[in-house]
């Protein structure tokens, strides 16, 4: 396993890449309505991201994916692919994931939407937790800390709401590549002794189910659904360990009241 401490000037354009994806959230915001199609979100992303902010949108064409940025709604629980027949319905819960690469690093960060006015208060509540598990896991980085700290954390919060935690995916270390060492799971595991260093930076990105944990794969290879067809959520945001504690490189202007 090889993970990279980052010096302060890696740290610098990491962090623009970051900045840049928490544009690309806080623009298409109002654009996540009833009737609109994912496809058309993820044209708007790509347009934004290519055009206005001169970067690459880095899912596209990653592995084969086919699209600018991932749209997962509902029972999907990440890597969903746009379609132009798949329109939101009001009551629809959506997760955008946005990477993007500029100047050779990359920043990723995702965040729910609620589409209308008719959430069920189940999907509201499993948003909320996700949302809060990824906080409360941020609130302990520190050097030193041990890496499964940072599942055990979120596990027991998910937990106590009888909610369940996803193990298929993780979050991961980045910077000159898309996915590097550190995988961070987000339940309680084995992570080979690995302590916080200063310089680290790594996505945080718990994918929590209303119903059970099991997931399957979809024929597109991609999509990956909830077992039990319940709603799923996922919060992410890019982290760097600090001498004294950590920085969230991709914190959105409305998240100043929670944190």
């Amino acid at each position: 396993m090889k993970i990279i401490i980052k010096s302060s000037e890696e740290i610098k354009k990491i962090y623009k890449s970051c900045q840049l994806a928490v544009d690309v959230l806080e623009m298409i915001e109002k654009y996540v309505l009833p009737g609109v199609s994912t496809e058309e979100i993820n044209n708007i992303c790509h347009n934004y991201i290519t055009k206005i902010q001169k970067a690459k949108p880095a899912t596209l064409g990653y592995n084969g994916f086919p699209k600018s940025v991932c749209i997962s709604k509902n029972d999907i629980v990440c890597h969903g692919i746009s379609n132009k027949n798949d329109i939101l319905k009001n009551g629809d819960i959506v997760n955008i994931d946005v990477t993007i690469l500029y100047n050779n690093y990359y920043g990723d960060t995702s965040k729910m939407f609620f589409v209308g006015n008719k959430i069920s208060k189940k999907s509201k509540l499993l948003c909320l937790t996700t949302q809060k598990s990824l906080y409360k896991a941020i609130n302990i980085l520190k050097p030193g800390i041990r890496l499964y700290k940072i599942g055990e954390v979120i596990q027991n919060y998910v937990e106590s709401k009888n909610f369940s935690v996803v193990r298929n995916y993780c979050g991961h270390g980045i910077g000159k590549n898309f996915h590097e060492d550190p995988q961070i799971l987000h339940y309680k595991s084995y992570d080979y002794g690995i302590l916080l260093r200063p310089g680290m930076i790594f996505t945080i990105e718990p994918m929590i189910n209303i119903g059970h944990h099991d997931v399957y794969l979809t024929k597109d290879n991609w999509t990956v659904k909830t077992k039990d067809k319940t709603n799923s959520a996922q919060y992410e945001h890019t982290v760097l360990i600090t001498n004294f504690g950590s920085k969230i490189l991709t914190l959105r202007k409305e998240e100043k009241i929670y944190l």
